[in-house]
Order: structure tokens, then sequence, then C-alpha cells
């Protein structure tokens, strides 16, 4: 039996973590320390074949990274990034063992200078259709609304995308704010469907990460929520 599914990704941000990751960032080096609320070591499940998701945006939502850190002692995690100058959100993303952890935005700043806190000025999408590399990757729906189970499926146009992670792919979505983190798995194991819902209205951004030919691409869509008709 499986006992590990107290770590949902959808819950609500803030409320009483029994894990505080701390984040730096030093000559070109992300490093995630981590400790339990009695300063202890906390043991990590694996989740999604890896020990720790660290999603790293800049705090205006463009610039998108997925990075694995690997152990690099006791409760330490490391990876080398390079970081463009600016300011930046962290999302640890963990399984603790037999610990209440929820992911909430830990601000951290890349390079030289004080960056003023660039807020994000999402517009939603008109076009749901984007392309990298060639690969062409559609939407759908196109309208949301809050507190309705929603499926996002997405129409990978010419083949179908490689395993990543262990799964077809991996949606990271966040509030306008970028306070709210969301991470969804595919609802079923050969199709690009992706189920969650949203309990308030607003912008938010999605990074739906594929991979083609061994590279992984994270397709950006910004979407409103609406609330019911």
């Amino acid at each position: 039996m499986d006992h590990q599914h107290h770590h949902n990704h959808n819950h609500k941000t803030g409320t009483g973590s029994e894990v505080v990751p701390k984040v730096s960032y030093v000559n070109g080096e992300l490093i995630i320390e981590l400790r339990d609320r009695h300063n202890q070591i906390p043991k990590l499940e694996v989740s999604h074949e890896k020990y720790m998701h660290l999603i790293v945006v800049s705090s205006d939502l463009e610039q998108y990274h997925h990075l694995h850190p690997q152990q690099a002692g006791e409760g330490v995690y490391k990876k080398e990034v390079h970081l463009a100058p600016n300011s930046y959100k962290a999302f640890v993303d963990i399984a603790p063992a037999e610990l209440q952890y929820e992911v909430t935005p830990i601000e951290f700043h890349a390079g030289e200078g004080h960056h003023g806190h660039s807020e994000s000025k999402l517009a939603a999408d008109t076009d749901f259709v984007k392309t990298i590399n060639g690969k062409a990757v559609e939407l759908t729906p196109h309208t949301f609304e809050v507190n309705k189970e929603i499926a996002f499926h997405f129409d990978v146009k010419d083949e179908k995308p490689e395993a990543y992670l262990g799964a077809l792919g991996h949606v990271v979505i966040l509030d306008e704010a970028g306070e709210k983190y969301i991470h969804v798995h595919p609802a079923s194991a050969d199709k690009a469907v992706f189920q969650t819902q949203f309990d308030e209205p607003g912008l938010y951004k999605l990074w739906a990460e594929f991979k083609f030919g061994g590279q992984v691409h994270a397709y950006p869509y910004v979407i409103e929520v609406r609330n019911s008709k």
C-alpha cells in the first residue's frame, strides 16, 4: 500500500508546513537547505523519479526553469544554473516523509544591485497554439471557470511526446501574483490530459513540459479563469 498520498500538490499555500526550505543563489549555483521545525533534516520520498523538483520563475513570470538539484550534503541540495540578473521565486517541490508540507514561493535575487520587484503583467492568450523548435502544441479548452474540474487537453500535432519523469508531460500553474503553485500530472498514461480546478478567478500562467527528441521544452500559456456563469 502506498500511504504517501498526503502530499497533494493542490493544497492551498501557506497553512502550516513542517519543513522550511532556504534558497540562495551564489556563484551561479542554487543552494537549497532543508530543515524541519525541530531543526532536523527531513527524509524525502521520491516523487516523479526525483527527490526534489525545483521550479524557478522570474518575478515577472517570463523566465521559467524546472530543475532537479542533487544532494550535496545532509539536507543540502545544489544545482548549477545560469540566471539572468533579476528577482526570482523558487518553488521547492518535495515530498517529506510523514511531515506536512506545502509549496510556497521563496524569493531570492540573482546578479548585482537591487532589482525592483517586477510584478507580472499577464495578458490572457488569444492564440492557443504554441510552437517550439518546430513542434506545435495546442491547448483546449480556451475558456475556464472556477470550482469546476478542468481537463487541459494538449494536442501534440505531429508526434507523441517521449516519457519525461515517468509521465507523458508535466504542467506547472502559477497565479498572476506568483503565489499559488499547482503541479499537475497527466490523467492517463497515453494522453496529454491534465486535470485540476481553480478556486479563485483571475489570470494564471501555465507551463506544459513535453519532451521531443530528447529535449524538454516548456510551452507557456496565459489563461483567464472566470467566475461560473
